[in-house]
């Protein structure tokens, strides 16, 4: 009798917890367990959710900006009520928020098209400046760096964009598409800035040779040629060694190899 009681305790404290992690995350659906004081819930409320905001607004800060206060609260508790985060740690909230908008995001009018894009691009920065990821060893480039095999540094991460995200603020905001995508390199140096690049497609296409058959960018810049059916591949030569050039001292490139 003794183990079935403690068996049935057991599962009405499991039940009250249930009720009051209910409740804290949506107090306007979930009732909160009995015999609990309003007063003294609402300092859990208010805890979890500024906490929850808090970490939020500074990893999307102008995502914040430009929605209006109400609708950013709409949507910051209704990621509380609909997501299910899948780790424990602070850092990883902008992570689960992204997730949330991309999965779980019911769409409302107010949501402006660009919204996805933005929060992307403000998770990149937070991703990289808390990264693990390192620069290797610096190696400058031997004799003719177009004949060397760049190494691209693993804190520059590119993408193709829609929308302008990087110029989006409370005085600009698109509301529409571009006609082209937006090429954006997002980098973090050796001094640990986290900085950004406007490109265009061809360049990153450039990378994306280099970095996956190791190639010089000679021989990179002859494939891209290529692909894009250029009549005189050599022309592209002088401005491929431009751009190389540009992305080494910028330590998106963090050195050449020789070939």
């Amino acid at each position: 009798m003794a183990k079935l009681k403690q068996g049935t305790e057991h599962r009405d404290f499991r039940d009250t917890q249930l009720q009051f992690a209910a409740h804290i995350r949506h107090p306007e659906q979930n009732p909160p367990p009995p015999g609990i004081e309003d007063r003294r819930l609402a300092i859990y409320r208010d805890l979890f959710y500024n906490n929850i905001q808090s970490f939020l607004a500074s990893g999307f800060p102008v995502l914040k900006s430009i929605l209006e206060q109400a609708h950013w609260h709409s949507m910051v508790r209704d990621f509380i009520y609909r997501h299910q985060s899948h780790s424990p740690y602070f850092l990883k909230i902008s992570e689960e928020f992204l997730s949330y908008l991309q999965t779980e995001r019911i769409a409302s009018q107010e949501d402006p098209g660009f919204m996805l894009e933005l929060a992307h691009y403000e998770w990149v920065e937070l991703a990289l400046d808390i990264s693990n990821l390192e620069m290797p060893a610096n190696s400058a480039p031997q004799g003719n760096m177009i004949d060397n095999i760049p190494q691209i540094s693993p804190t520059a991460w590119r993408f193709n964009y829609r929308y302008p995200v990087h110029k989006i603020g409370p005085q600009y905001q698109p509301t529409a598409e571009q006609a082209e995508p937006v090429a954006l390199i997002v980098y973090r140096n050796r001094d640990l800035q986290i900085g950004f690049m406007e490109s265009n497609p061809i360049t990153l296409r450039l990378l994306d040779i280099i970095q996956s058959q190791q190639c010089s960018g000679r021989q990179a810049i002859a494939q891209l040629a290529k692909e894009i059916n250029h009549p005189q591949p050599e022309s592209l030569v002088e401005f491929g060694a431009h751009i190389l050039s540009k992305l080494y001292s910028s330590e998106i490139i963090s050195g050449f190899h020789p070939n």
